[in-house]
């Protein structure tokens, strides 16, 4: 699943080559893309003819594109959403394609269909900053609500988020992809920043000290802006900005995907362990696992 700095990669294209683009006529392909919109496929097409997207918004790894109606277009990538602009005939799995004026479509591609596009009414933060990256509007989609803010905000309050960090009685992995903690990280990026703060993510939240936790969230920080430098990650077809350029910062991991290979630091082979019906890479010296008892 896209996490917050290939999510952050689609933003500035859309940014680029949808917002300010009068929207003049949407086919819906496969109507399952649009499932989560109240008002069905007709009602997304009749509310989204006429408008203008003001600009595109990021919060962790949650798209939206505030429209002139008041309303705003939400965008889910899901596991393998894209938002392409059509060269030629339509793509295989496009499921959504909006024509604009004086400009090229944009269409949403999606091969396993849990993503979508929905349109929902805006609510105000209840801190009353930015709600998120690519505007300084301080509304956001009611669906997007309870999201908290990501660790790159600049309004997010670090002090506050671990002293709830350190309250939870769950695992530092756990808490870190914990979307209503802090957003935007998956399961790639905690198991970079968890190597490169040399922490096991078994390692219960409340155990570690506040140094501790700003040290991890300084290395999800660096991992993310480092990854979103270089495009996101892919490791297939299923990740790539609007143009179809995949990311490359794959070739930069030192945990994740690294089954069996030396830790960068140690030499050690790192490790992995199935994990909540995915997996967990770690180093076993840089990253002991916790004592029990």
């Amino acid at each position: 699943m896209p996490e917050l700095p290939e999510v952050e990669v689609v933003r500035r294209g859309l940014d680029s080559h949808f917002v300010g683009a009068h929207i003049e006529d949407v086919v819906i392909r496969d109507a399952r893309s649009v499932r989560r919109n109240a008002s069905g496929p007709a009602g997304f097409i009749t509310a989204l003819r006429g408008t203008t997207p003001l600009a595109a918004v990021r919060r962790g790894k949650f798209l939206w594109l505030p429209l002139d109606s008041g309303d705003a277009l939400v965008v889910h990538l899901g596991m393998s959403g894209q938002v392409r602009l059509p060269d030629g005939e339509p793509h295989r799995h496009e499921r959504i394609r909006f024509t604009l004026e004086a400009k090229p479509p944009v269409a949403f591609v999606d091969q396993r269909i849990f993503g979508g596009m929905a349109l929902d009414t805006l609510v105000e933060v209840s801190d009353g900053a930015a709600a998120g990256r690519g505007s300084d509007s301080t509304r956001l989609p009611a669906s997007v609500a309870h999201i908290a803010r990501d660790a790159l905000d600049p309004a997010l309050d670090e002090s506050r988020l671990i002293e709830r960090l350190r309250s939870r009685a769950i695992s530092t992995k756990v808490a870190l992809l914990n979307q209503e903690l802090v957003s935007g990280v998956g399961n790639i990026y905690a198991d970079e920043a968890l190597w490169a703060a040399r922490i096991n993510g078994q390692t219960p939240s409340a155990d570690l000290t506040i140094d501790e936790w700003r040290r991890l969230l300084d290395e999800v920080r660096r991992v993310m802006s480092n990854a979103l430098e270089a495009g996101g990650t892919s490791f297939d077809a299923l990740y790539v900005n609007v143009n179809g350029e995949s990311g490359y910062f794959d070739v930069s991991l030192n945990a994740y995907g690294q089954t069996g290979k030396p830790c960068a630091r140690c030499g050690t082979p790192i490790v992995r362990v199935p994990w909540q019906n995915r997996s967990s890479h770690f180093c076993p010296s840089c990253q002991p696992v916790p004592r029990r008892g």
